[in-house]
């Protein structure tokens, strides 16, 4: 016979009882994190600054404002509360990430620990050189765009690639986060991409290298590696993956970091839904296409055409025997 639980008493149930259990276990070092104790990013904030930039950089914006200087008014507005706000970010994300190199004994991403008086400086210097960039970016979406829209026969106009394409929308933030990614801010480029990634369903490491004119179609379930090399009018679907083949380790026994894990696609690639492209060392030749389900560890030259065998499709019927015809299995 089972003894029934004791009740907790009135005063176990406070929550200020467990407020206090809470403080008592962020205030006492835990074992992965013993030295840090700088803010984190802050998530929510970030995401809001996504959204504007998002805005300023979309290529299909049309101009609401009858007035140029109410356009100049509102990007300005939107510029000066991205400007305020991602160098606060950045700063914070820098301070953070140095003291958590230093837990592990790695090498910060911009080498020598940078003193703490200097790192506000240097997110505003960071932050103005990223704004910079906005235009050429902008530039590039346009072209993603147009992709979307030659791509897909289902596409009526081009306000419907920004109103309606998960792929779209996570090559946006890509473009964005990979800008930063550029220039060695921590956590903040891995955040962006984790969150439209969250939203679309597809996963992409800002740290990859992709060609203007790129269209991903459906989207949810592609994943891009971040030594990835994608060249120009490359187009992939739903549930692609171009990752690593294996993972190499030092004579310790710790993952080898900062390596070409990842394939490369050149120009005018296609690659079809669930194809799995894995290793740095393959190379998809230009003009290449890869079909459905294709498994591939190898490189492939220009103009080649990889497919499955012709599979074969079994249906059993209680009335009826069972029937193997084939599949005719085209790209």
């Amino acid at each position: 016979m089972s003894v029934p639980p004791v009740p907790e008493s009135p005063s176990e149930k406070s929550p200020d009882r467990q407020i206090e259990s809470l403080i008592h276990q962020i205030a006492e070092p835990m074992t992965l994190s013993k030295k840090n104790h700088s803010p984190i990013p802050d998530y929510d904030l970030l995401v809001k600054i996504i959204q504007t930039l998002r805005k300023i950089v979309n290529p299909l914006i049309r101009c609401e404002e009858t007035c140029p200087d109410d356009l100049r008014l509102r990007l300005q507005q939107q510029f000066e509360f991205v400007q305020t706000h991602i160098s606060k970010q950045i700063e914070i994300a820098i301070a953070r990430h140095q003291e958590a190199c230093d837990e592990v004994g790695t090498e910060a991403v911009f080498g020598d620990k940078i003193p703490a008086q200097q790192i506000k400086g240097l997110a505003a210097e960071l932050t103005a050189h990223f704004l910079t960039l906005l235009p050429k970016i902008r530039d590039v979406l346009s072209t993603d765009v147009q992709a979307s829209y030659d791509g897909d026969p289902a596409c009526k106009n081009l306000d419907e690639v920004l109103l309606c394409y998960p792929g779209f929308t996570a090559v946006s933030v890509f473009r964005l986060a990979h800008e930063l990614h550029l220039l060695k801010i921590p956590f903040i480029p891995r955040m962006m991409t984790e969150w439209v990634h969250g939203e679309t369903g597809v996963d992409i490491h800002p740290g990859a290298t992709i060609g203007r004119h790129f269209f991903i179609d459906h989207g949810t379930g592609v994943v891009i590696g971040e030594t990835c090399e994608i060249g120009e009018h490359v187009k992939i679907y739903q549930g692609v993956t171009l990752g690593a083949l294996s993972f190499p380790k030092d004579d310790n026994g710790e993952l080898v970091r900062g390596t070409k894990r990842h394939p490369t696609l050149e120009d005018n690639v296609v690659i079809y839904a669930n194809a799995t492209v894995l290793g740095g060392r393959t190379i998809v030749g230009h003009d290449s296409v890869i079909g459905s389900s294709v498994w591939l560890t190898e490189s492939v030259d220009p103009f080649t055409t990889v497919i499955m065998e012709k599979p074969r499709l079994r249906i059993r019927n209680q009335v009826h025997q069972d029937m193997e015809p084939p599949i005719d299995f085209q790209i």
